[in-house]
Formats: structure tokens, C-alpha cells, sequence
């Protein structure tokens, strides 16, 4: 590590030292020119269910022309993970390459510490225009970006508030900004159309096109108000899991009927809740568990594809521009999300679980100029992985900060003999529903530990809960209905996943040397220590 710290310095030194002599040198500057853009779109919660790429019950129904072009243009990563399933994390290991407890953005109260190393610094102190429009949710001011036009926190679907910085004030104040008359996914691609045409043309670009969408309150434009109206979506299998008694999972979840009661009080309270949902007043009163619970997925599913819709719309209009203006075959193309989510699946919504719903990032890109189309990528790849792959595309060095690494031979189906064949994940933002929790998904298995303490973070619960473990075949039991933990056919396994989940602790330095409580837990708990 100290070693590729050592040259990625020099190397970037040296990348930079170029990038100046590229002004003067007209063949340097067609250099320059080949280096490709990137349009790195990215959405919140809008989980691979909802792609209609990936199979599954809802492929028939969402809305994805687009996200099919892209697909069939470029590459889709089958196995893409988070390493912190929420917002915030997530997007700063996005940015940064690192794991939670290296970028301190561990909940969703945090931002990235001041001068914190990130990709986009990286990008702009090597020749590219950086820039961010639409969702940035890292509490402070955007840095490393030349130019930011982002929501203040979450923001909302109506007329968004848009801060640059000119009006930043740090935290999600939206007391100051820009209003923008439209819909939240039309006016975020209209800003990053408009800025890309406006654009300094002199150095490639890195361009963060930020949806709000799906997130809660999955709202949509008019445009789809009226679609699957009279129409029954297929329910997944583990909509009617109610708990320990059909599955063996140790905790209650993110129910739906919490859903149902945020609805409730929207409508009651409209100017008192903070948020407001399409659609309501939904009535769902005298309904037995059973007929609740699917009546609540109706509504949520419908609503979060017609949201969804909206962004494969504007996937669309931004790829139209690229091909108009002459880009397309020079510009990297991502989309993702910053998580899964649940739409009914155990009967949970949100994320935040290991569990596979919520665990995985939907990801495709295309680059016509290397990367052959249609293809599938079954390897694990992690959100720390994704600046690693950009500096890889862009020429620049892999700075040393980075803790992925890049998948670009991946995507070209030469994946290296020693690619990851397992994958660390860890939750912080505990609450006695959702405990805190750390642990290992390798090609077939998965093991967690829910150690179910807050260790003082922002926002987190101070009830703690017993710690448990869970494990899952995922070959066998691919909907993870089945708690195996104490199944005695997987003795030898699970205990050689608590042994490798330990070295993976170790290898990206999560020890929790300021919280031995964790250590203890896991000593007291199995007979392996921390």
C-alpha cells in the first residue's frame, strides 16, 4: 500500500505536469481530446427489482426502454454491491473509494470530513471539468467538483431548491437556492443538459447527473399518474414473511404497515408531516394482516415504477444529447443506484439489510470505444471499486486513498485470477428494528452478524439488542427465507465464514479498536475472537 502511495504521487504529479503541456502542444492536445468524458448518473434506491433487466416479477411492468438501450449498448454488472446500504454512505464510498469507517460518513448525519480525499478532487487536479447536479446529500459543501447546483438533503419532486455556491450554506437549510418550475428528474436532466452545453470544451468532462428519484415518497410527473391503473402486480414470494416464526430472522424489519401508517399521517396531518405522498387519501381500514399488507405493496410497487419511469425517460434525453452533440462514442456512460431497497420482499420496505434487495446496486455502462456490448459480469464488484475505474479509464494513477480496485479488465472478460471471491459489508445506523451489523456474502453463502449496538453514532438508537447471527444459502434459498444458523449441515462452512469474515474485517482495518464492546460480542458469541 505504501508503495502504490509512493508512485501513485509521482505518477499523478506527473499526469498533472501533462495535462498543462497538452495546451500548448497541438498534438497533446489531440491527446487530451481521446480521453474519455463520463456521465456518471446515478439514482437513489432505484433497486435491480425495478430495472426489468435483471428478471424477476416486475420485468413485464417497469418502464425501461432506455435502460435496454444502455444494457445492450454496454456491459451489466450481475454482482454489484454496496459495502453501507443507505444514502449517505453509500454516495461517500462512491466518491471516495473507501469503507464508512475510513471516510467517516458512517449514518446519514455525517459529511466528508474537510479536504477528504475523493474522486472528483482527483479528476479536477488531472485535466477533467468536474461537476454535480442534483442530489448530493453530504450534509456539507461539495468539494473537489468546479461546479455543484445540488438539492439541500433530500430536496423534493415538485419544484425543486437548488444550491450552488453562491447560496451554500452547510446542512439541508432550503432557505436559500434556486427554484426550478417541474418535476425533480426532468429539471435535474434539464440542468446537466444545459451545463454540458455550456461547458469549458477545452478538457474532458466528469459529469454526476444525481436523481432524487425513487426515493420516498416515490412521487412521479403527471405523465404517468394513470399508468397500471386497474392492474394487479405480481407479489413477490416473502411478501407474507411476518417474522421469526416463518423464517428464523432475528430482528422485525422495515415493515409495510409502518408504510401504511406514514400514509395515515400524511393525511391527517398534511402541513405536519414532512413529507407528502401521490395519491392519498389511500384507504386501507378494516382489512385483516394478510389482505393489508398486500393491498400496502399495490400502492408502493405502482408508485415506485411510475417514479422509476420518469428516469428511464430522462436516461433517454441525456443519451439523445450525447449523440446529438457528437459525444456518445467518447463518453463513458454509468447508471446506477446508491442501494437496493425492499419492495415487498420479506415484507419490508426501505433498505439498510445485507439481505439481497437491498444489499445489491443495479450498474451498467457503456463505452463503445472499449467495451463490447451486450455483454454480463457475474464477478463481485464493490461502490468502492467504481473511482477506482474511473481513474483507470481516465489515465490517472489510482490514488492511494482508494481501498476498491479497478474492474475495468473485468469488463472486458479478463478478470483477474485473483479477484475478490467474497465481499465485506457493515451497517451502522442501529435501531432495535434494523440492528447494526457486519458481514460476509461470498458466491453461494452469506453470514451476519447483528451485534445490535449504536457505538455513539449520529442518530442511532441507544436501545440495545441481543446480538445474532444469520446465514443463508443462497443457492438453495435464493429469497433467503430460511435462517440456517443452526443447521447443522452447514457446521463446518459457517464456521469457516466467521473465520474469513474476520479476515476481511482486518484487511480494510475495521477492527473497532475505539469499540472493543464489538470484539466481545463476537468472543462471547462464537469461539472466534475480533
Amino acid at each position: 500500500m505504501k508503495a502504490r502511495k509512493v508512485i501513485g504521487t509521482i505518477c499523478i504529479g506527473i499526469t498533472a505536469i501533462t495535462s498543462l503541456l497538452y495546451c500548448g502542444n497541438g498534438n497533446a492536445q489531440n491527446k487530451e481530446e481521446n480521453r474519455p468524458n463520463i456521465l456518471f448518473i446515478l439514482s437513489d434506491d432505484h433497486t435491480s427489482q425495478a430495472w426489468g433487466i435483471y428478471g424477476g416479477i416486475l420485468s413485464g411492468y417497469v418502464q425501461n426502454g432506455n435502460i435496454k438501450r444502455l444494457a445492450n449498448e454496454g456491459v451489466v454488472l450481475n454482482n454489484a454491491f454496496c459495502t453501507n446500504s443507505i444514502c449517505t454512505p453509500s454516495r461517500a464510498s462512491i466518491l471516495t473509494g473507501q469503507y464508512s469507517h475510513v471516510n467517516d460518513v458512517y449514518t446519514l448525519s455525517e459529511p466528508l470530513p474537510q479536504g477528504h480525499p475523493n474522486i472528483a478532487r482527483t479528476f479536477s487536479e488531472n485535466g477533467y471539468r468536474t461537476a454535480i447536479i442534483g442530489k448530493w446529500h453530504l450534509v456539507a459543501r461539495p468539494e473537489g467538483f468546479d461546479y455543484f447546483n445540488v438539492l439541500p438533503g433530500q430536496g423534493r419532486y415538485w419544484n425543486p431548491i437548488l444550491k450552488t455556491e453562491e447560496d451554500w450554506v452547510d446542512g439541508y437549510d432550503s432557505s436559500r437556492g434556486t427554484v426550478y418550475e417541474g418535476f425533480s428528474t426532468d429539471v435535474i436532466t434539464d440542468l446537466t443538459i444545459q451545463h454540458l452545453k455550456e461547458r469549458n470544451t477545452d478538457a474532458p468532462f466528469l459529469m454526476f447527473c444525481n436523481f432524487k428519484a425513487t426515493h420516498e415518497p416515490f412521487d412521479y410527473p403527471e405523465r404517468y399518474k394513470s399508468l397500471y391503473d386497474g392492474m394487479e402486480i405480481p407479489e413477490p414470494p416473502s411478501l407474507l414473511d411476518f417474522g421469526a416464526s416463518t423464517t428464523g430472522r432475528t430482528f422485525k424489519g422495515q415493515v409495510l404497515e409502518n408504510l401504511a401508517l406514514r400514509w395515515a399521517k400524511a393525511t391527517e396531518s398534511p402541513e405536519e408531516f414532512w413529507t407528502s405522498y401521490p395519491g392519498l387519501p389511500y384507504p386501507l381500514e378494516n382489512l385483516d394482516s394478510v389482505p393489508l399488507r398486500k393491498k400496502i405493496y399495490q400502492k408502493l410497487v405502482k408508485d415506485f415504477m411510475r417514479s422509476g419511469a420518469a428516469i428511464d425517460d430522462n436516461i433517454g434525453r441525456l443519451l439523445d444529447f450525447l449523440e446529438t452533440e457528437g459525444l456518445a462514442e467518447n463518453t463513458i456512460v454509468i447508471y446506477t443506484a446508491d442501494q437496493g431497497y425492499f419492495l415487498g420482499e420479506h415484507g419490508f420496505f426501505d433498505k439498510r439489510l445485507i439481505y439481497e434487495e437491498s444489499l445489491r446496486m443495479p450498474f451498467v455502462i457503456r463505452y463503445p470505444k472499449e467495451i463490447e456490448p451486450g455483454k454480463r459480469i457475474d464477478d463481485i464488484i464493490l461502490n468502492i471499486d467504481f473511482a477506482a475505474l474511473l481513474a483507470d479509464f481516465a489515465g490517472i494513477p489510482i490514488p492511494d486513498y482508494i481501498q476498491g480496485e479497478s474492474f475495468r479488465a473485468n469488463l472486458s472478460g479478463r478478470t483477474p485470477e485473483n479477484w475478490r471471491k467474497q465481499m465485506y459489508y457493515r451497517y451502522w445506523l442501529h435501531h432495535p428494528d434494523r440492528p447494526a451489523h457486519f458481514g460476509l456474502r461470498d458466491q453461494r453463502y452469506k453470514l451476519a452478524f447483528f451485534y445490535g449496538r449504536g457505538l455513539d453514532k449520529k442518530g442511532t438508537s441507544k436501545v440495545n439488542t441481543d446480538p445474532a447471527w444469520e446465514f443463508y444459502d443462497l443457492e438453495k434459498d435464493p429469497q433467503e427465507l430460511y435462517n440456517a444458523i443452526h443447521d447443522s449441515r452447514y457446521k463446518t462452512i459457517i464456521q469457516d465464514m466467521k473465520k474469513r469474515l474476520l479476515e476481511e474485517r482486518g484487511k480494510y482495518n475495521d477492527r473497532d479498536e475505539d469499540a472493543p464492546i464489538v470484539g466481545q460480542l463476537l468472543s462471547k458469541d462464537t469461539d472466534i475472537g475480533n
